[in-house]
């Protein structure tokens, strides 16, 4: 009978700590939708004159990316930005398809430009080969950009105003599914990047939150680069160490809805699950490291801390699963906190997915009231996602090796409208 009630009341904990996270992040992502609803109605912002533009380093790792890589350096040699104000540095990290060969017809096409080509003597993780060309940089901002990506024409322009701002240390930009039209697993993936881009980053940047960076479509300056030494080689994942640290020191991240950059979501179960247990065990190691962010209290630094437990947030998501089962094969006591439990949880899930069906809806061009469709699709996929925490939380108490592996790229392009003003795919 003890044990059945501590399990009662562990459960009902767990219940109300779910409530309590979601409830923390409602207002957020209610800012983050209104705030996207009236930038619809905004004229773009003006730039200021060339000559006052900050110089860039594109940085771009790559690693058997043959599939790909040559639609992103088409794509970096449209970008619309003064040519003497940019260089691509490609920092090649043992690749055995011709990925080392369609970089070499790039640089030597663009002769006169400034494109370096580095070849890393050992291939150690994306992390390693980011820091191996940041030395080599010379730009004012380093630009990060993954070899499936697509940047918009306009991204470099757009980003350089949010640097006027001294406090600003690094801006993510918007990512876009390049494939969302594959199968049904990559327009779940595409509009949960919707989601959590321009209602959740967007809110999170209104507020003068903690908004973090996300692997790709980042821009740093490099002087602050250069003064943290760079990214940390032994965590999985690097974008989201540097984001706390960035936040420890005192530095601002901005999110830039109007510098774009199209990418490829995984197209199956497989490449999914292992992206995210690389995604869930890196933040879940960063939570532990980066608790001290809590040494000198702020909202930033609060709502770092309660970014960073994300993953353990879906851990205690699975307990509520797990317990609304068994509960219809185990008596457990339904009394009055069980029952407030479960309500409180359901009202907080609704109101989540309620917003995030607002944004689904204001973030399309030409608006789509349809895609609310989609929500309860995104609801098991996110269910889905808690399994894979709890992968990843075994993976660090089994102490198992980390291990960076790389998403792997088809060169995959179904999205409708791609590259024109339409559906999601417009900044």
């Amino acid at each position: 009978m003890l044990a059945l009630t501590l399990l009662y009341v562990a459960l009902i904990g767990a219940f109300f700590v779910v409530y309590a996270w979601s409830l923390y992040n409602l207002p957020i992502l209610a800012t983050g939708v209104r705030n996207l609803r009236k930038a619809r109605q905004m004229s773009k912002k003006k730039h200021v004159a060339k000559d006052q533009l900050p110089t860039f380093s594109i940085v771009v790792p790559v690693k058997n990316e043959g599939k790909v890589v040559g639609r992103l350096l088409e794509a970096l040699a449209k970008l619309d930005y003064p040519a003497g104000k940019q260089e691509v540095i490609i920092v090649e990290d043992g690749s055995t398809d011709r990925t080392l060969e369609i970089c070499s017809k790039f640089a030597e096409a663009r002769q006169g430009s400034a494109v370096k080509i580095l070849q890393k003597p050992s291939s150690d993780g994306k992390p390693s080969a980011l820091n191996y060309g940041i030395r080599q940089a010379t730009g004012d901002i380093v630009a990060v950009f993954d070899a499936d990506s697509v940047p918009a024409a306009d991204a470099l322009l757009n980003v350089s105003g949010y640097f006027d701002d001294p406090s600003v240390a690094a801006v993510q930009g918007k990512t876009l599914s390049i494939n969302s039209d594959e199968n049904m697993l990559t327009k779940l993936i595409a509009y949960e990047d919707v989601v959590w881009c321009e209602a959740y980053l967007r809110g999170k940047d209104v507020l003068n939150l903690f908004v973090h960076l996300r692997g790709s479509c980042q821009f740093i300056k490099r002087s602050v680069l250069e003064e943290l030494a760079g990214f940390d080689e032994r965590i999985l994942s690097e974008d989201m160490e540097l984001s706390a640290r960035l936040t420890e020191k005192g530095y601002r991240i901005r999110y830039a809805s109007d510098a774009c950059s199209w990418q490829e979501t995984p197209a199956s179960l497989k490449g999914l699950v292992k992206q995210r247990t690389r995604w869930f065990r890196g933040t879940m190691e960063v939570a532990f490291k980066y608790g001290r962010l809590m040494a000198k209290p702020s909202m930033r630094s609060f709502d770092a801390e309660a970014t960073l437990f994300g993953p353990f947030m879906l851990l205690f998501s699975l307990l509520t699963y797990f317990a609304a089962f068994f509960s219809f094969f185990i008596p457990f006591p339904l009394g009055f906190w069980w029952q407030m439990a479960l309500q409180f949880t359901a009202l907080s899930s609704m109101l989540t997915l309620f917003l995030c069906g607002l944004a689904l809806v204001y973030a399309s061009k030409p608006r789509k009231v349809t895609n609310v469709f989609w929500l309860p699709f995104i609801y098991f996929y996110w269910s889905l996602q808690t399994l894979i925490a709890l992968l990843a939380l075994l993976l660090i108490v089994l102490r198992r090796p980390r291990k960076w592996v790389k998403t792997e790229k088809t060169g995959s392009v179904r999205t409708l409208g791609f590259g024109k003003d339409t559906e999601l795919e417009s900044c």
